[in-house]
């Protein structure tokens, strides 16, 4: 039909979530249908409301395949995210779709539509299938209404992102490129091994690096069974356990512990995560990773409270002791075993990079992913920042909190995404400088952003109100990203995730984000550096 648009709204695999986020969703494609009505376009949603699953998304790979066997392949296709979504239920009807897609999220912090939306993105990005990207809170803003109407009239859109720039033109200093650089040809000599607990978490395509990309890098998998996690797991002795978890309490965290296995965080629920810490552990040693990543989302959530607890601790350099199970000696002893969420293998080459080039600094190695969440403007005497909220659900490592573990708390995860509980590692992440960064695929190769960031605090009630206009359970950090507008961020960012490590002071954060991209550059990725960083533009 002409002047037809085909919208599509991609889902989670969870029933739970994709009935309890309905509305949201509802309420983002009321506000879009109306605009591109209102520039004289009609939009045909390729599917509907089905009863008996009790919402109206694609909630599978093979349903997806389904509804674009309905879709003309050359019509003009939106792709609409007010939630999180597993981006392969769509990504096949994608690969092949001939005429114009785009991607829209509502900007709101109640469901990560945001982030389900830059998953995707990263996604399509990965594949190269070509798309343009939009995003509104009431979708009438001139950004929008401007972007909406150029797709309309001729399939894609292209935003600024004059905020960065190449290696080449970054004005890197020569002694920290020597330092970068002498680093990773170190790093690529000692070769790694990155223990995977099963690939493709939530179908998360742009998280999987290709083997013959990583391995120039001189890090090399370990492809691990999340069944074996679990295996393990029942030979941890309750005494460990509690052994673990004592020693929390001592440091002061704090569990906020109730009956009720249905909706609160029970000491159950905790033993169990502390069972599957120690099991990690004592898999990496056998193995011998240096970082890993368990992927949780499919399978172990039906068998085990969530892995969030456990991937703080792992992340965190002072943390339970864990002992092997037949010389007792204590393993990684005064490290970290740095830990990639939801098995984001870009987040863990990141990761294990930071944790040795800032150990190699003698600054405190602490870094963890984040989810690109939301933000908004923030004004007050003091400050006056667009401040975005950094949010992931437990993985963030309690040295990165205001009072470390006394400043952390643990709370039962929701139950729409975590039927069987757990704990989340929930803090407010420090004031001070911060490396942000993230490793992406595209053009068939690694790429490599990076820029510098300021973590503030904010008032106890903007906080709480952040908190309650996103996920309350999960860990924050609130970030001012220096010389990156929101827009600017939006248009760039391939990736739902973004990782980030503290420096001691502006001066070190400079150095170690130029010795970081130095490194990275060494290792084969291609860099770009991002914002404003101390650096005069040419």
């Amino acid at each position: 039909m002409k002047n037809t648009i085909y919208l599509v709204a991609n889902g989670d695999l969870r029933a739970s979530a994709n009935q309890k986020c309905e509305a949201e969703q509802l309420a983002l494609e009321a506000k879009l249908i109306a605009a591109i009505e209102k520039e004289g376009f009609n939009v045909k949603r390729a599917h509907g409301f089905v009863p008996e699953k009790g919402h109206g998304f694609i909630d599978s790979q093979k349903y997806g395949m389904q509804v674009f066997r309905s879709i003309p392949p050359t019509a003009p296709l939106i792709v609409a995210e007010a939630v999180w979504q597993y981006s392969h239920h769509v990504l096949a009807g994608l690969f092949t779709h001939q005429g114009p897609i785009l991607t829209v999220a509502n900007w709101s912090g109640t469901w990560p539509g945001l982030v389900g939306m830059l998953n995707l993105n990263g996604s399509l990005t990965k594949a190269e299938i070509k798309y343009s990207t939009l995003w509104s809170e009431d979708f009438t803003d001139e950004l929008f209404v401007d972007g909406l109407r150029t797709w309309l009239r001729k399939g894609f859109i292209k935003h600024p992102t004059k905020h960065v720039r190449s290696y080449k033109k970054a004005g890197v200093p020569s002694y920290a490129e020597k330092l970068g650089k002498r680093f990773a040809e170190d790093f690529r000599a000692t070769k790694f091994i990155m223990g995977v607990f099963d690939e493709g978490c939530m179908g998360m395509y742009n998280a999987i690096i290709p083997d013959e990309l990583l391995h120039p890098t001189g890090v090399f998998k370990e492809r691990l069974s999340q069944s074996s996690l679990y295996a393990k797991m029942l030979t941890v002795s309750e005494g460990d356990a509690r052994d673990a978890y004592q020693w929390l309490l001592n440091k002061g965290m704090q569990f906020r512990i109730g009956f009720d296995e249905e909706t609160e965080l029970t000491e159950g629920q905790v033993l169990q995560q502390l069972k599957m810490y120690i099991a990690a552990v004592r898999i990496a040693d056998e193995f011998g990773c240096s970082t890993i990543g368990i992927q949780y989302q499919q399978g172990l959530k039906d068998l085990s409270p969530a892995s969030d607890l456990v991937e703080g601790l792992l992340n965190n350099v002072d943390r339970p002791p864990v002992r092997h199970e037949s010389t007792g000696a204590e393993l990684f002893a005064g490290e970290a075993l740095p830990h990639f969420n939801e098995v984001d293998e870009c987040a863990g080459l990141d990761g294990l990079v930071t944790y040795k080039l800032w150990r190699k600094m003698g600054w405190d190695p602490e870094n963890t992913l984040h989810d690109l969440r939301w933000g908004r403007q923030y004004t007050d005497e003091t400050l006056d920042e667009y401040v975005w909220v950094f949010l992931i659900s437990g993985a963030a490592p309690p040295q990165h909190f205001i009072g470390g573990y006394a400043g952390t708390s643990s709370e039962r995860q929701p139950g729409m995404y975590f039927r069987l509980g757990g704990g989340t590692v929930k803090g407010i992440s420090k004031p001070g400088w911060i490396v942000w960064s993230r490793v992406y695929l595209a053009e068939g190769e690694l790429k490599y952003d990076t820029g510098l960031g300021q973590v503030v605090a904010l008032p106890q009630a903007e906080t709480e109100d952040r908190w309650n206009l996103t996920t309350p359970q999960w860990p924050i950090m609130h970030v001012v990203l220096p010389g990156i507008t929101r827009d600017q961020m939006m248009a760039r960012h391939k990736a739902n995730h973004i990782q980030v490590v503290y420096a001691p002071d502006y001066e070190s954060a400079q150095t170690g984000l130029f010795a970081k991209a130095a490194a990275m550059r060494e290792l084969g990725l291609d860099v770009a550096l991002c914002g404003d960083y101390g650096v005069d533009e040419d």
